[in-house]
């Protein structure tokens, strides 16, 4: 598929400048950032697109030579495109730290320290405590700093020493033909120095697995997806990253809950066809505990009873949604004599028999 131009991409004109080109993108990226958009696929190739052109717009020597040779001239000095969203942090960390807060959004430091990863926990919780809330106990695991080697990763008594091939500057020069670029140093990462004598306790990452008891409070009204932020509890790192907590309901068991429209639940009720017929009172199960509603008599299969404010509360507001009770009314089976008789009697009493 031919590639759009940068210039169309960011909706700029082609002498614009560098402020207006990081103006253009900062829209972009808050506007198709995947956390804003998740599972919009359309949404993550146009922020894709954006972080491309800006990577190439706002470097004058890549710039320079996208506007004489265009996207071939770009293949012929290395340039692949969109560098992965490993890597676009570190690319654009003054963009994303007024964006998002993330203070930097990972950039490296010359110490060799980076920021730590956002991680990730999928917590599954009952349709009752995701209804009525909860205060639960989980335990994660997750990179923290080495205490034998206090994140340096060297080993002790040693130090990391000057990268030979970029002489500390974290960066070397490629070129190709008349075109020469920047790019990372691939022997350091980017870090201006090298670990010649890892630690033995982390190899050489500085940092450890650890166990970690967190205390969540899930407030009443979570659905499968909402996601709790808790900052300061992700990967050990220079800046502060978050532990995303992803809820996950689990199947509704003995309420046997059949659908969902926003705070609203259905359920469905079984009760016998002589109950369905004579009337009753019957009690059933509602989130908030039992219930008692009436049948009206000659209740068919599939009548609605509405049990207002006792469905699923409203997340951060006040109220509760509504209870749908669908009536299922139950025949029934292995009948004996006595019973056969009699169901008989009735039949005729209605011309049935």
């Amino acid at each position: 598929m031919m590639k759009r131009c940068y210039y169309e991409i960011l909706e700029i004109a082609r002498a614009a400048p560098v402020d207006e080109i990081k103006k253009s993108y900062r829209k972009m990226a808050m506007q198709y950032h995947p956390d804003r958009n998740p599972g919009d696929k359309e949404a993550e190739e146009k922020f894709k697109e954006a972080a491309e052109a800006y990577e190439v717009l706002s470097d004058q020597e890549k710039r320079s030579v996208y506007d004489r040779y265009g996207h071939e001239g770009l293949n012929g000095i290395g340039f692949k495109g969109f560098s992965g969203f490993d890597d676009i942090f570190s690319s654009f960390g003054d963009i994303f730290e007024n964006i998002f807060g993330l203070n930097g959004g990972g950039r490296q430091q010359r110490s060799g320290k980076r920021s730590g990863a956002d991680l990730r926990y999928d917590l599954e919780i009952s349709l009752e405590d995701a209804a009525l809330g909860k205060t639960t106990d989980v335990t994660i695991k997750k990179p923290v700093t080495c205490q034998a080697c206090q994140g340096q990763g060297t080993a002790p008594g040693t130090s990391p020493t000057t990268c030979s091939r970029c002489r500390g500057r974290g960066q070397v020069t490629q070129s190709s033909g008349f075109f020469s670029i920047s790019v990372v140093c691939p022997q350091c990462q980017g870090r201006g120095s090298v670990i010649q004598s890892p630690c033995p306790s982390c190899l050489g990452g500085g940092k450890t697995a650890a166990s970690k008891t967190l205390q969540l409070k899930i407030p009443p009204g979570v659905e499968t997806g909402t996601r709790m932020r808790l900052r300061g509890e992700g990967e050990a790192g220079i800046w502060a990253a978050l532990m995303v907590i992803f809820m996950c309901l689990l199947p509704c068991g003995s309420m046997s809950f059949l659908s969902e429209v926003a705070t609203t639940y259905t359920a469905g009720c079984q009760f016998p066809f002589v109950q369905a017929a004579l009337g009753a009172k019957i009690e059933v199960k509602t989130l908030h505990g039992a219930e008692k509603i009436k049948i009206p008599k000659g209740t068919q299969s599939g009548h609605v009873f509405r049990l207002k404010g006792m469905g699923i509360p409203n997340l951060g507001e006040s109220g509760c949604g509504d209870q749908i009770i669908e009536a299922q009314v139950v025949v029934p089976t292995n009948l004996n004599k006595k019973q056969e008789k009699l169901l008989g009697e009735f039949a005729k009493a209605c011309g049935e028999g």
